[in-house]
């Protein structure tokens, strides 16, 4: 498996570590960046709650738009430049362009630190939130905090 594979393999499987309740890396940032960030709608009520979640990577650069419980789900990936607060998607898959705007600020809504506000796309939903400890930092990182996450979901009722 190439590493842009192994890359993409990672990313259905985002919103388990937000499920879990784990977090990726612990993180004070004066500066709030929208990528390496796992960004959802809202936080799950039980293990079959679908949750949306929005993730820019930086290496690659590759971005997703996911919806999904801890049982289901579907994601659709894409290709991505970002130039300021614009960011111009190509989604392999279905060959479609978009042009999306996203606007992140601190907050304090529903216990999260951002807010993301996503304009332009046909995809996803409009709002996401995401809280400090919840940076992408690395491939093993993430498997990692993935094994806790999926054993953590299971003690949930």
């Amino acid at each position: 498996m190439t590493a842009g594979m192994k890359k993409l393999a990672l990313i259905p499987v985002l919103a388990a570590v937000v499920y879990g309740g784990y977090h990726l890396r612990s993180h004070e940032a004066a500066h709030v960046d929208v990528r390496d960030r796992v960004w959802i709608d809202h936080m799950p009520k039980s293990d079959r709650d679908t949750i949306n979640v929005f993730a820019l990577l930086t290496q690659q650069p590759v971005g997703v738009f996911q919806a999904t419980s801890a049982w289901k789900g579907g994601f659709e990936a894409f290709r991505y430049e970002k130039q300021g607060n614009e960011v111009r998607a190509v989604f392999p898959q279905s060959g479609d362009r978009e042009r999306i705007t996203v606007s992140e600020c601190t907050c304090d809504v529903r216990g999260m630190d951002y807010c993301l506000e996503v304009s332009g796309s046909s995809r996803g939903v409009k709002k996401y939130y995401s809280r400090k400890e919840w940076i992408i930092e690395s491939r093993e990182q993430v498997d990692g905090v993935l094994g806790k996450a999926f054993g953590a979901s299971d003690s949930r009722k």
